[in-house]
């Protein structure tokens, strides 16, 4: 059985997978980013560079990722060091790796600043602009958009698509930013689908 990393987005709880994931079946390993959202900080962790090698540090062996807004670039970038380790990527409300602001999304920083006071200042610095890379990730991926994500609306998914060589869009309706939690049934359903059919491809 792949080992499965579930990645949160900003607001950093290692708890946000969990509704989906049960209801997926699947188990796996919840991180949880240090200095997000009301997570306790680390002096090691400063930036998102050191978010990703946190993530390969458990990418000892082939992994599956499920991963959420931030985390979806997080997950990105961690494939795009070592292909060799990913095997299957579900990415919802992915924002980032593809220029976001361009696509129609909403600048969510200063809600999740309200929300979230005492987070980590360096999430709210620009990331690496990806696109030129990500038609060389060969792992069949899983694309989740609500259509009424303000910060990663569905055409932001669409791009990914079109940049991903094995990626498929799923888009719910009446759904937003947080559809994981929110649509956790519809969510866990297309995961479990999504992560099985590795194991029911023919040899």
């Amino acid at each position: 059985m792949t080992k499965i990393l579930f990645l949160p987005g900003a607001a950093g709880s290692a708890a946000f997978w969990k509704p989906a994931a049960e209801r997926a079946g699947c188990d796996g390993l919840f991180l949880s980013w240090p200095g997000l959202g009301d997570e306790p900080a680390d002096a090691k962790i400063g930036r998102v560079d050191d978010l990703i090698a946190m993530t390969l540090a458990h990418m000892s062996e082939p992994v599956d990722i499920v991963a959420q807004s931030m985390g979806g670039f997080v997950a990105l970038a961690a494939t795009l060091a070592a292909p060799e380790k990913v095997g299957r990527l579900v990415l919802t409300a992915t924002a980032g790796g593809v220029p976001i602001a361009e696509l129609g999304g909403a600048d969510w920083r200063r809600a999740y600043f309200r929300l979230f006071p005492r987070a980590a200042r360096w999430i709210a610095d620009p990331v690496a602009d990806l696109s030129s890379r990500l038609p060389s990730i060969a792992a069949p991926t899983l694309l989740i958009s609500g259509d009424r994500d303000a910060i990663s609306p569905p055409s932001v998914g669409e791009r990914l698509r079109e940049l991903l060589p094995s990626a498929s869009l799923h888009v719910i309706p009446d759904a937003g930013h947080d559809l994981a939690q929110t649509h956790a049934d519809l969510v866990g359903g297309l995961i479990q689908r999504h992560l099985m059919r590795a194991q029911q491809a023919p040899a």
